[in-house]
């Protein structure tokens, strides 16, 4: 079964670049029960500290991970700062195909992957105020070094160059407003008329009368 079949329920594409505080305003999203279903990446990195197996990402090593990219197993991946990235298709599939809403949260490569494959996914991203703001934000981790910390922010603007290619923007500036933001772009999507047409089809039927 391809993705594309599973109309019914709609596929959102959350990006950001690192800092922007795309992982927080998801978990919150999460925690609002809005009916969606978080697909959990798998990656090549290390857990960071709190990072649960399963929860956060499917932590696997580098030779795994390319066994499951040459199977077909990925409906998108990348390399992001050394590590590698992937989405599960068959899970993304099942999931969809039982009527659930999934939120992917990705960076914009795997973005626009998914999105060659699946037109009607909807575009999410997610911007700092200021570059400034970005990198006090990095900084506040203490994961980093310096070094570190300015290539990830070079590597940041380049990302945040490709925000033409959503269909949404979040400014996250007030976490609460962002929120609100986010749960406001992620209604509006349902509204669409192709989402409402196959979520209640009995309401449309009437018009093929006559």
């Amino acid at each position: 079964m391809g993705i594309s079949a599973t109309l019914a329920a709609t596929l959102f594409v959350i990006a950001a670049p690192s800092g922007a505080g795309k992982s927080t305003l998801v978990n919150m999203l999460m925690e609002r029960g809005a009916g969606l279903q978080l697909s959990i990446s798998y990656t090549t990195r290390p857990p960071r500290p709190g990072e649960v197996n399963g929860r956060d990402y499917h932590f696997v090593d580098v030779a795994a991970f390319i066994v499951m990219r040459e199977r077909g197993d990925f409906i998108e991946w990348a390399e992001v700062h050394g590590n590698y990235y992937g989405t599960s298709r068959p899970a993304l599939e099942r999931q969809m195909a039982n009527g659930r809403d999934v939120v992917l949260e990705i960076d914009w490569q795997g973005a626009q992957q998914v999105r060659q494959q699946f037109k009607q996914a909807v575009g999410i991203f997610i911007l700092p105020p200021s570059i400034e703001e970005l990198e006090r934000r990095l900084r506040a981790r203490g994961q980093d070094s310096d070094v570190v910390i300015q290539r990830r922010v070079a590597a940041a603007l380049g990302e945040m160059r490709h925000v033409g290619e959503f269909d949404f923007v979040i400014i996250n500036k007030d976490l609460a407003v962002a929120l609100e933001d986010l749960m406001a772009a992620v209604h509006a999507s349902r509204l669409r008329l192709h989402s409402q047409q196959a979520r209640h089809p009995d309401v449309f039927r009437f018009l093929e009368l006559g």
